[in-house]
């Protein structure tokens, strides 16, 4: 079979993207540029100066023409993502360079979701002014802690201060406002936990993500790892039970959220919708084919330069593995896996094989009502063993 140029696919696995990518999808750009490496981060990040920057937001223009030779046409987003790393490192100029970039390939539709990573740190009124007169429509904020000496045990280029300061000029702005907190920290309490849920409401943030550290290989925590971290079950559940009483909805295993606040773009990926992903070591699904770009921006500026996708690792899911990822990533959220949806997606095999293992799991752990298959919140809580029944 004939090779495509632009990526060693076949001609026919190109033409079944065509379609794909000709499709509302959603797209993910990531920044992988960091003031300095967390111990823990295991993301794909460096530190770099301004002029790599900018040769790597050319490589971004680069690539995104790669893909819009393959559409035909622009792309259309229904989400945007931009993450990281930390995309706020990014000056105003920068900015401005990415966005003439993302204007010129996508076509964004009506009512777009398009978020933003923020770090405290260097999160600067002119981002948060540029980007309300552009098209974002909400910022998450790598908190980690509103503790002082959580952030200095974490080695966060921020301190509580700045936390506080980012907080009450994205929710002044008008944004829509996401947090993420980490939990199992040592000498965490209850109490801390609480503490640190409690400030970051006050401020009127609509959206919360929560997260246990965890121990990554290759990074240097996961190669040496520290002593006295505590135990994540007890403040988890701590979360499910505080922040319903506040009104948020438990929507997503380490996601809350006010109701019609949760985030749009993560969805799309749990329920296993297109999504586009550029940038250094960024991933992307569709239709079945799953990509993952090379992880050293020089390797990736070449190979988009040379009119070469910069795809390392690439699969075309077999129907019955895309069947259980599917059930594996729904079940995720609140709304969990629809029966009917998924007979008319997968075939009446694949839903059987995906009953009889929801039978064979715990009764207190699962919720099944009118055709609907959904975790329990103490099914939240031991998640990674119930999926491990799927795959």
């Amino acid at each position: 079979m004939r090779k495509n140029k632009l990526s060693g696919m076949t001609n026919g696995a190109t033409a079944r993207l065509g379609w794909a990518l000709s499709c509302p999808l959603s797209l993910y750009v990531h920044i992988p540029f960091c003031v300095r490496k967390c111990p823990y981060c295991a993301f794909y990040s460096i530190t770099a100066s301004p002029e790599d920057m900018d040769k790597y937001l050319d490589a971004l223009g680069q690539e995104l023409q790669l893909w819009t030779s393959l559409s035909g046409d622009k792309l259309h987003a229904q989400t945007l993502y931009i993450g990281g790393g930390t995309p706020t490192v990014l000056s105003a100029k920068q900015w401005e360079k990415l966005i003439l970039i993302l204007e010129r390939y996508v076509d964004f539709l009506p009512f777009l979701e398009a978020s933003v990573e923020a770090n405290p740190g260097s999160l600067r009124a002119d981002h948060i002014k540029l980007w309300r007169s552009w098209k974002i429509t909400r910022v998450s904020l790598g908190a980690q802690s509103l503790d002082e000496g959580e952030l200095n045990w974490l080695r966060r280029p921020h301190n509580a201060y700045d936390v506080a300061d980012s907080l009450a000029a994205l929710v002044a702005s008008g944004l829509d406002v996401s947090v993420d907190l980490l939990f199992g920290l040592p000498g965490q309490t209850i109490q801390s936990w609480h503490r640190t849920i409690k400030d970051c409401l006050r401020f009127g943030i609509r959206h919360l993500s929560i997260y246990e550290l965890t121990l990554e290989e290759n990074t240097p925590w996961g190669e040496n790892p520290p002593k006295g971290l505590t135990a994540g079950y007890p403040l988890y559940r701590f979360a499910q039970w505080y922040l319903p009483k506040k009104g948020f909805t438990h929507y997503e295993i380490a996601s809350f959220s006010l109701p019609g606040h949760w985030c749009r773009h993560n969805i799309a990926y749990w329920q296993g919708e297109n999504f586009l992903g550029i940038g250094a070591s960024a991933w992307g699904y569709l239709d079945g084919y799953r990509y993952g770009n090379v992880k050293d921006i020089k390797t990736y500026a070449k190979k988009v330069s040379e009119g070469k996708l910069a795809i390392a690792d690439e699969e075309l899911l077999p129907t019955e593995q895309a069947a259980r990822e599917s059930a594996v990533l729904a079940l995720r959220t609140m709304w969990g896996v629809s029966g009917r949806f998924f007979r008319r997606r997968w075939g009446w095999k694949a839903y059987r094989d995906f009953c009889d293992t929801w039978r064979g799991l715990p009764e207190d752990c699962k919720i099944t009502c009118h055709g609907r298959y959904a975790l329990s919140p103490k099914g939240f809580r031991v998640a990674n063993s119930l999926w491990e029944e799927f795959l």
